[in-house]
């Protein structure tokens, strides 16, 4: 025998306040009009509260600890270019040995009024106005910052060249790169590439002169996150092997009181290109052209490096500068009296290696 119910339980409903279709929504559309009202009119009001409700729960950083991110980097990997880490940048000297109070008191000035604080022996021919500065024409679009003068082409979105000297208290100091954003060059009349172009692309803004080169002025280390200073490199290369020629590169510097540095990529019509908003070119090869001067003593240096990983030494990589001139059109250091010039340019690689590493 079972009990029976008095009522149908299939016929049953629920009393009380229920929510049709309709009325969801319309509760949803306020809802989001009242967080479109609430973020000040942002147009992606629901990015912006989910982001706080993933703050509130612990799933994702404060808003304290989001202080100094570089918006350019994000989602992109943590180290978007090469780190600038003097800690091993000299096998001669520790890093501390040279402190901020070795350099001039206003170095930005000094080095505006093209002073030499290295206290080297100078040439004649290095006291001339832009000796540092490769050949170029008149009509070429030649930007000067104020930590390096660059060549810019606009074919192909970055420089071919840049130049600059680099002095042993230029590579210390306590400039950020933490505090610094990748941005267009205003001082480029026909536009630079922006950072935009690089994202997502699978290759790194690459510094051609390295950040870690101006440590002891951050506004030249803000002049340096400029997009004409950058040329797309491969990861495992601007992180790798062109990383380790920077930090050698410094690490001469220290050693020798100063040199002189020429840098960037070998460009050629029919490379690829990256880019949103613009065909930023790809190069195949980057280059480095080094010169030491301490009257009499001079010696110069080249390295012609392919733009993808290596575990190869740097030693490898060194070529003679006549090389480099064929490969990009430059003549380097055209200052430099004719028979002298010749005969640093054509100095094989071994005997510049032996004179640079030691």
């Amino acid at each position: 025998m079972f009990f029976k119910p008095k009522f149908r339980t299939n016929s049953y409903h629920r009393r009380g306040f229920r929510l049709r279709g309709n009325t969801l929504v319309l509760l949803f559309f306020f809802f989001l009009v009242g967080l479109f009202l609430h973020y000040g009119g942002k147009t992606k009001p629901v990015v912006a509260f989910w982001n706080d409700v993933k703050e509130i729960i612990g799933l994702g950083p404060s808003k304290k600890g989001k202080q100094g991110h570089n918006p350019y980097k994000a989602p992109e990997p943590e180290e978007d270019v090469a780190s600038d880490d003097q800690s091993s940048a000299s096998d001669n000297a520790a890093p501390d040995e040279a402190t901020e109070s070795n350099a001039p008191n206003n170095p930005e000035a000094t080095r505006k009024a093209g002073k030499s604080e290295s206290g080297n022996n100078r040439f004649a021919f290095e006291k001339e106005v832009d000796f540092a500065l490769p050949g170029f024409k008149a009509s070429d679009e030649i930007v000067r910052h104020e930590g390096y003068t660059l060549r810019f082409k606009d074919q192909y979105k970055q420089a071919d060249w840049v130049a600059y000297p680099l002095l042993a208290y230029e590579i210390t100091g306590n400039a950020d790169r933490d505090r610094e954003q990748f941005m267009p060059d205003p001082m480029v009349s026909s536009g630079s590439a922006v950072p935009a172009d690089y994202t997502k692309s699978g290759y790194d803004r690459g510094h051609l002169a390295p950040a870690g080169d101006f440590k002891f002025s951050q506004r030249m280390m803000r002049e340096s996150f400029y997009m004409s200073n950058m040329s797309p490199q491969a990861p495992q290369f601007n992180r790798g092997i062109w990383k380790s020629l920077e930090e050698q590169v410094r690490s001469w510097a220290f050693r020798d009181k100063g040199i002189y540095v020429v840098t960037g990529p070998v460009l050629k019509p029919g490379l690829p290109t990256i880019g949103k908003q613009n065909e930023v070119a790809v190069p195949e090869y980057y280059y480095k052209v080094l010169l030491y001067c301490n009257a009499p003593d001079i010696r110069m240096i080249a390295f012609l490096l392919k733009n993808e990983g290596s575990d190869e030494p740097l030693q490898s990589f060194v070529v003679t500068v006549d090389e480099v001139e064929r490969r990009t059109g430059i003549n380097f250091f055209p200052k430099i009296p004719d028979d002298l010039q010749k005969k640093l340019e054509s100095a094989p690689p071994k005997k510049t290696v032996s004179e640079w590493f030691y």
